[in-house]
C-alpha cells in the first residue's frame, strides 16, 4: 500500500519556507458539509483512500481476505460517515478472477447509496512505462462503471533528490496515456504537498502536472493544522495552484500508524477521532473560500477504522 513516505530533509527543509510567503492560518467561513462527526459541527471529512479488498487469498493470489470491503460493510461505512467519493483500490488484470465480480458490485452499491467511486492504482514503473497505465485503466473500467481514476504513483519515494526535471515530464505522459484509455472519464492524481515547491520549467513540479489532471489529491500529511509544519501551511501553495488552474481539489491527511506513516508528527493514528475531525474541520475552516476545495480525504478505510475503535 503506498504511503507517501517522502519524509527525509526536503520536507523539513521546505515545511519553513512555504510560511514565510504570510499567514496561511487565518480561518474562512466554514462550509457545512453533510458529514458525520463527534459532535454537532459537521465533519469535513468527505472522501476517503480504500485500500484491500475481500477476496479469499486461496482463490486468487491478489486477495487479501479483508470483510471490511465486502459491498455492504463498504457502503455502511461510507453511510455512516456521509461520504461523498471513495477511492477504491483496483488490481492489475481487474477484469479477470474474483475481482472481476467483485468490483462491479462494490461500485453498484456505492452508487445506489449516492456515492462516486474512483478506481485507485497506480506503480511507480509506469512512469517510464505508460502503456502500462492505459492498460491497467482499460481493464479497470471494462470491469466496473467508475466515476473517476485516482492515481497513485510515486517515482519520487525514497529518493532524497528526486530528478524533478526528468520525472514530471515521465509522470505527465503517463496521465496523458491513461486520459486516452479512459476516454471522458476523469483522472485524478494523488500528490504530495512539497511538489508545489520544486521548480520545474516556469512553474513548479505540481504546477507542470494540474494540466494532466481533472482533480487532485494534496498529500499533506500531519497531525495537526496550523503552523508552520501543519496541513494548512503545507496545502496552501498546492492548493491555490489547483485553484489558480481551476483544478478540483481534497486534502489527504494519514490516520496509520506513526511506524506506517514515518512519525508520529505525520498521522492521527496516535490520536483520537475528536483530534482528527477537530484538525480537519480547522483545515475546512481555512480552505473553504477556496475555488475548487472538496473536502479532506482520509487515507486510509481500515486505518481510519482502528482509529474510531
Amino acid at each position: 500500500m503506498p504511503a507517501f513516505r517522502v519524509r527525509s530533509v526536503v520536507v523539513s527543509a521546505l515545511a519553513g519556507a512555504i510560511v514565510a510567503g504570510g499567514s496561511l492560518i487565518a480561518a474562512a467561513p466554514a462550509v457545512a458539509v453533510q458529514n458525520s462527526t463527534e459532535g454537532s459541527a459537521p465533519s469535513a471529512i468527505t472522501s476517503m483512500w480504500a485500500w484491500g479488498n475481500p477476496i479469499d487469498p486461496a482463490t486468487d493470489a491478489r486477495g487479501l481476505g479483508q470483510p471490511q470491503f465486502e459491498p455492504a460493510a463498504l457502503v455502511a461505512f461510507a453511510q455512516e460517515h456521509h461520504l461523498r467519493s471513495v477511492y477504491l483500490s483496483v488490481p492489475w488484470a481487474a477484469n479477470q478472477g474474483a475481482f472481476a465480480t467483485w468490483l462491479p458490485e462494490a461500485v453498484a452499491a456505492l452508487h445506489d447509496a449516492g456515492i462516486s467511486v474512483s478506481a485507485l492504482g497506480g506503480d511507480s514503473g509506469w512512469t517510464t512505462q505508460p502503456s502500462l497505465a492505459a492498460q491497467w485503466v482499460t481493464d479497470a473500467l471494462s470491469t466496473a462503471p467508475f466515476d473517476a481514476v485516482q492515481f497513485d504513483v510515486e517515482p519520487w519515494a525514497g529518493i532524497p533528490n528526486p530528478d524533478l526535471a526528468t520525472i514530471v515530464p515521465q509522470y505527465a505522459a503517463m496521465l496523458d496515456a491513461a486520459r486516452t484509455a479512459a476516454g471522458d472519464v476523469p483522472i485524478g492524481a494523488d500528490l504530495p504537498w512539497w511538489l508545489a515547491a520544486h521548480p520545474v520549467g516556469d512553474g513548479t513540479a505540481f504546477d507542470a502536472l494540474l494540466p494532466h489532471l481533472q482533480s487532485v489529491a494534496i498529500v499533506a500529511f500531519s497531525d495537526h493544522a496550523a503552523g508552520s509544519d501543519g496541513i494548512i501551511a503545507l496545502a496552501e501553495p498546492a492548493a491555490q495552484a489547483a485553484a489558480t488552474a481551476a483544478v478540483p481539489f481534497t486534502i489527504g491527511v494519514e490516520t496509520d500508524t506513526p511506524a506506517a506513516a514515518g512519525g508520529a508528527q505525520y498521522t492521527f493514528g496516535d490520536d483520537s477521532p475528536v483530534a482528527l475531525e477537530t484538525e480537519t474541520a480547522l483545515v475546512r475552516s481555512h480552505f473553504s473560500t477556496t475555488a475548487g476545495y472538496g473536502g479532506v480525504t482520509v487515507e486510509h478505510l481500515l486505518a481510519w477504522q482502528t482509529l474510531l475503535g
